[in-house]
């Protein structure tokens, strides 16, 4: 449930929480325990020691979450407007991790979002707009979290605390006092922590609105098509086998993109990152 400064506070199946800390052996075959980990532990009178770490179906560097269920991305509809490609990204990566992206745009009481929605509706991934004024689309982001692992990412002034604040006051309250002693920004600390809420968890930690996936979390080219998952109907149909879908004759995504079946935003990201690792060797990595 949480981790800080080597300790791992571990919740059994009766709700009890316990402080452990994780066997040597684990330092020397360089495996860390990660706050959604599904471990194994022993205790005593005062203590307990993570025995075991069962396989888990994802992980990230940042925030370090092991097993997580969805990446929720919230953006703004304005002020500040949305960065498409920032967002793009975000989905991809989460994609490539088997992580369930959600798109929610906020500020739907200062411009229609529609059209954003309708976006990521067509890819395949959950959006919706929101507005913690009106409270458009509270409860739909109260249901994202049911029976689910989940952590918050978009940029400063999204309004992600407006948010937490209509979903559930306390929790935002929580964040925030975290936020103030931590020094959220500052990377001063390296506490990682999930909280309950609607019968799911959120994971709360050190800058967790601006995670930076740009450099860490690669995505080899050979994999970004299926991160896509509007191409995926595509894929194979093109006139070449090596077809890298970025202008090629005979590429069917790109002439589904002309139709207007992909949206050009979605594919204008697409090339961008394929841009960025073409030249990335997966030994590098």
């Amino acid at each position: 449930m949480k981790s800080t400064a080597g300790f791992y506070y571990v919740r059994s199946e009766d709700g009890e929480i316990t402080e452990c800390r994780a066997r040597g052996v684990f330092r020397k075959q360089k495996i860390t325990p990660l706050v959604g980990d599904k471990v194994s532990i022993e205790t005593d009178e005062t203590r307990g020691t993570v025995t075991d770490i069962y396989e888990r179906k994802n992980s990230l560097i940042r925030p370090p979450v092991a097993n997580l269920d969805k990446l929720i991305i919230i953006s703004s509809v304005a002020e500040p407007a949305p960065n498409l490609p920032i967002i793009d990204k975000l989905t991809a990566m989460a994609v490539d991790k088997n992580i369930e992206p959600v798109v929610v745009f906020s500020k739907s009481d200062l411009s229609d979002a529609s059209g954003y929605v309708d976006i990521y509706q067509k890819a395949g991934i959950e959006s919706f707009a929101v507005s913690s004024k009106t409270g458009e689309g509270i409860e739909k982001f109260r249901n994202i979290f049911e029976s689910s692992v989940c952590a918050l990412t978009g940029n400063t002034g999204v309004g992600k605390s407006s948010i937490l604040n209509a979903v559930d006051p306390d929790l935002a309250l929580a964040t925030a006092h975290i936020s103030n002693k931590l020094g959220r920004g500052r990377h001063t600390t390296r506490t990682v922590e999930l909280y309950e809420l609607f019968g799911g968890y959120i994971a709360d930690t050190p800058g967790f609105s601006s995670l930076d996936f740009e450099n860490i979390e690669i995505i080899l080219k050979e994999n970004l098509q299926f991160c896509f998952p509007e191409f995926d109907k595509y894929i194979g149909q093109c006139k070449f086998v090596s077809c890298a879908h970025i202008g090629e004759k005979g590429c069917r995504i790109c002439e589904a993109v002309k139709n207007g079946e992909i949206p050009e935003s979605r594919h204008e990201s697409y090339k961008m990152m394929y841009d960025e690792v073409k030249d990335y060797k997966e030994w590098e990595h």
